[in-house]
């Protein structure tokens, strides 16, 4: 008998469970949910909390609230030159409106990374295939980022999506297009470095150019201020050596004449042919 009633006591709690989780559900605060009776949606977007629903005809479709990444695969996309990079990029999102995403993609989210993609795809196809290769590797992604998360948010806004942002993780070339770009940045920098080295040996040629005219005009104006010294210097000299001659005329042709002896008769190699009786050995004989 008392095993009975244990039964039938376990049997009316199980029946109370059962009733209370058919009518109650509760929904956290990184879900959404919507009520569905018959496949008609009655309620959406429940607030985080307890809430109530018809037993065994309303069924609960419960989705992830929080944002979500949509990272994906590397991609080729053409750029204006018609040539391929490769991008690897990813997408943050999050869901909008509850009602329009469970209508359209069926509240399905891998249908909804599916379709999210293909539109970010063909947004960034239209954009690098605006650009050149240099300004898809080094400009400003910025902007092209800007561009697509605006124009796939508007798009994803039809299946109760919101982009909230949009990166380009990195842009590489091809082997052959890295190739081929590299080898354009050397010649652009070996252009440049002519074009320096040009312009520094145009102005190294001036500079020297005008240095040398500076050296030539020093030159000159120390010559002329020197020739001018040395003019006034001989010309003082001259006066002096007159004014000294004059006193004492007979002094200074005994000093001519000994200076003439010593000019001629250095060594006692020196030989002199002349006529001993000419004035050149007038004091040689007479030195009085």
């Amino acid at each position: 008998m008392n095993q009975g009633k244990l039964v039938t006591v376990v049997a009316i709690v199980a029946l109370i469970l059962i009733g209370i989780s058919s009518i109650a559900f509760t929904v956290p605060q990184w879900e959404k949910a919507i009520v569905v009776r018959f496949g008609e949606v009655i309620r959406q977007d429940q607030i985080p909390g307890l809430h109530f629903k018809m037993p065994f005809i309303d069924d609960v479709r419960r989705f992830d609230a929080r944002v979500l990444t949509l990272d994906a695969e590397p991609q080729r996309f053409l750029t204006q030159e018609k040539k391929n990079v490769i991008v690897d990029w990813f997408v943050k999102w999050r869901i909008a409106n509850t009602l329009k995403y469970f209508v359209t993609l069926g509240g399905q989210e891998a249908e909804a990374r599916r379709r999210l993609e293909q539109r970010v795809r063909s947004q960034l196809l239209n954009e690098f295939g605006k650009r050149t290769v240099r300004d898809v590797v080094s400009g400003d992604r910025r902007v092209i980022m800007k561009i697509v998360s605006e124009k796939a948010d508007e798009e994803a806004a039809s299946f109760g999506i919101e982009v909230v942002d949009i990166r380009i993780k990195r842009v590489d070339l091809p082997e052959d297009v890295s190739e081929s770009v590299y080898q354009r940045m050397v010649a652009e920098r070996a252009r440049i470095a002519k074009e320096l080295r040009a312009q520094g040996a145009e102005a190294a040629e001036k500079i020297r150019a005008n240095a040398e005219r500076q050296r030539e005009i020093l030159l000159a104006e120390a010559y002329g201020q020197a020739e001018s010294v040395r003019g006034e210097g001989d010309g003082k000299a001259t006066e002096i050596y007159a004014k000294a001659y004059k006193s004492n005329p007979k002094f200074y042709s005994l000093y001519r004449s000994l200076n003439a002896y010593r000019s001629s008769f250095k060594t006692k190699d020196d030989i002199l042919i002349i006529d001993p009786s000419s004035d050149f050995f007038r004091y040689m004989k007479n030195p009085r």
